[in-house]
């Protein structure tokens, strides 16, 4: 593939509510551009994306793939990302690298939560959009009943470009509302042949094209003037016009097609090489400079060069493969770009631009274009590499954070060993993962946006690292504390020979309230306890908190003060009063009513309107309170407390009760005493566990 300068490349993303087609679409648009002469299918994973064995057994897209096309002079970067939310990682990535979209709605489905999450996170990015009505061959497809929604879930802006000649068995071709022709398909789609629109459709037609005109000369002022005069505005006016209202998101085409039966796409493809931007028709990157002022990068190729890492490959045999975007100057095989972040100095030894799976390798990538390099030492997705001399770390990704997380178990010895190294590859990966070694529970946790996502991470473990795990809902963090004031000795007295052990001390033990943590302090008076003893004391004590006697638990928000005891000349020492210490605490959990403490956690609950009952309903089942509520557009944001016991799952729970259309995110608050029940259920679980390990 040839060089193409910045102005004749486009980067767009395709994406939709799972299963909207996307996949196919790529396939049938790379056929027509001749980049391939047989159309694959998602079934087989045959498909230029789906090419992971993971996605060809699930028939889903799981991982974000770039595909380039040449088309009429063009080249098209596509972007072809998952659907399902769990994977929402991989969405963003592609989004960040585009210039524009194309948001696919499965005709039969309609506007569905996942358009509606893809809308938004583009709106994010002022990417101007064409939305794909897709699947338009299928039984009971229903053009004009998608465009309400449209319409009322989307935007007000979205204008129909091309509308279908049949629907559903008898769809064959699209009608062009602008050039006021009609196109069907021959040779698989890929010959395409302009015949004149069918009489029962010349209505149809001119009444978009009216509606087009009047919004399309609102936005031009000349335009506007002329139109109101009477004066109908020449389609080149019309189409320079579209250009302008589409690149600053007054304008959103509507356009159908199949990209199955390979049925309109090349309508779309038209579309994109003559009114979706170029990239240095974008806004500038922006970015910090190495004093952290603001900064902004140009998409210009006569600048020297920049770029920022979209996404990152773990392949066990190849190692780091990089997907980059040029946001300035040219990638040479010669560039010897920085890593700003990290201020490490890459080297690279082949440029590539990938395609699906494969790899063509190139002498040079122009700004604004994608590309390849592997085995990069230092850097990962979100950083930047620029020219020595010219560093600026261009603003990175925004990552969903994890609303699920799983306590990983080795299945064997060799992968225990192996498990830390394989998960933090994976990360390299998938930034949206979550690993975390809690020293409390000693567990190794995964978090991810879902349960599908975790599982997918597990078995990638397993096919791309070789590491078999099993999982279990992670192990909560309970605390200890007690519930009331003692004043209890520690007394530690040994004699075997030679100097002895004595340490003694009197302590007043208080509860604390939450959040407190250990306050220890120390009223001795007339030289009981030496003074130089005084820290040994709280180091006992200190070591003592680490593991309750009710559980085991961590103990906290206790006050400890010494206030008085002995010691012996000779056989005292920092070691007895540390034993004294660790005696006295035991004292204080036998006598001041211990009590165990569960971990609450805030949570931020954001549902459509009609859920928003059954969702407080359900946390007040999980013993949750509700904080307060506001409306944010069609949108419900509930703010609630919960115990993290009973919110574990919710991830799943909230998928379930809303259909999908839920989001939330929840972060630790403090800790509160647990019912007595749950007490007692944990405070067993803790000694069953106990007995079997011996």
């Amino acid at each position: 593939m040839k060089t193409y300068d910045t102005k004749d490349i486009r980067n767009i993303v395709l994406c939709s509510h799972g299963g909207a087609g996307k996949t196919s679409w790529l396939d049938a648009a790379a056929f027509d551009s001749g980049a391939i002469d047989k159309i694959g299918a998602v079934a087989t994973g045959s498909t230029i994306s789906d090419f992971d064995p993971d996605e060809a057994k699930k028939g889903l897209s799981i991982n974000m793939a770039v595909a380039p096309i040449e088309y009429k002079n063009t080249k098209i970067n596509i972007i072809d990302t998952p659907g399902f939310f769990d994977f929402l990682g991989e969405a963003v990535s592609g989004i960040r690298a585009a210039d524009s979209a194309l948001v696919f709605i499965d005709v039969l489905g309609g506007v569905q939560v996942g358009t509606e999450k893809m809308w938004h996170y583009c709106e994010e990015r002022n990417l101007p959009r064409i939305i794909v009505v897709n699947k338009m061959d299928r039984e009971n497809a229903n053009f004009d009943e998608v465009i309400p929604q449209i319409i009322e879930n989307l935007t007000k802006s979205a204008m129909v470009f091309t509308f279908p000649w049949g629907e559903g068995e008898n769809f064959k071709g699209v009608v062009d509302v602008v050039s006021g022709k009609a196109y069907t398909f021959e040779g698989g789609g890929k010959k395409s042949k302009v015949e004149e629109i069918p009489a029962e459709l010349k209505s149809k037609r001119d009444e978009y094209y009216a509606n087009l005109v009047e919004v399309v000369s609102e936005t031009n002022d000349a335009m506007l003037e002329a139109y109101l005069e009477g004066n109908e505005p020449s389609q080149e006016d019309i189409i320079k016009a579209l250009n302008d209202a589409i690149m600053t998101g007054k304008v959103f085409p509507i356009m159908a097609c199949s990209g199955l039966s390979n049925i309109g796409v090349q309508n779309i493809l038209d579309s994109v090489v003559n009114l979706l931007p170029s990239p240095d028709m974008r806004p500038p990157e922006t970015g910090k400079d190495p004093k952290g002022a603001d900064a902004e990068v140009a998409i210009d190729k006569s600048k020297p060069f920049s770029a920022f890492v979209f996404k990152t490959s773990a392949d066990p045999f190849v190692g780091r493969i990089s997907y980059l975007k040029v946001t300035s100057g040219m990638l040479r095989s010669d560039t010897k770009p920085i890593n700003v972040a990290k201020g490490e100095i890459e080297r690279i030894s082949a440029i590539s631009i990938p395609f699906g799976k494969k790899q063509v390798n190139v002498s040079e990538v122009m700004a604004g274009d994608i590309a390849v390099l592997t085995k990069l030492a230092h850097t990962l997705t979100g950083d930047s590499l620029c020219e020595k001399g010219n560093e600026i770390n261009i603003t990175g990704i925004k990552f969903p954070n994890p609303v699920m997380r799983m306590a990983l178990h080795a299945k064997s010895k060799a992968d225990e060993d192996k498990i830390g190294t394989s998960v933090k590859r994976l990360i390299e990966e998938d930034p949206s993962l979550e690993y975390v070694r809690s020293d409390e529970t000693r567990e190794i946790v995964l978090g991810g946006l879902g349960e599908a996502h975790i599982n997918a991470s597990i078995e990638k473990l397993q096919s791309k690292f070789g590491v078999n795990v099993t999982t279990s809902w992670p192990k909560i963090a309970y605390r200890e504390t007690i519930s009331r004031a003692v004043k209890v000795q520690g007394r530690h007295k040994k004699q075997t020979g030679g100097h002895g052990q004595f340490g003694d001390c009197w302590c007043e033990v208080k509860p604390l309230p939450r959040g407190s943590g250990f306050e220890f302090t120390e009223s001795i008076f007339g030289g009981a306890i030496p003074k130089n003893y005084v820290p040994a004391i709280e180091k006992g004590w200190r070591e003592a908190l680490v593991e309750g006697k009710l559980a085991g638990f961590q103990v906290t928000d206790i006050g400890v003060n010494v206030y008085d005891g002995s010691y012996h000349a000779v056989d005292s020492s920092e070691m007895a009063f540390k034993m004294a210490a660790n005696l006295a605490f035991r004292a204080a959990m036998d006598q001041a009513n211990p009590v165990i403490l569960e971990p609450i956690y805030n949570m931020t609950i954001i549902v459509p309107d009609q859920y928003m009952g059954d969702i407080m309903g359900d946390i007040s089942s999980k013993r949750g309170r509700i904080m307060g509520s506001e409306a944010s557009g069609k949108n419900q944001v509930i703010k609630a407390q919960a115990p993290l016991v009973e919110v574990q799952r919710y991830a799943i729970d909230l998928n379930q009760i809303t259909q999908g259309r839920g989001t939330f995110s929840m972060e630790f608050d403090h800790y509160e005493i647990a019912p007595p029940k749950l007490q007692e259920d944990v405070i067993a679980a803790a000694q069953a566990e106990k007995e079997q390990q011996g």
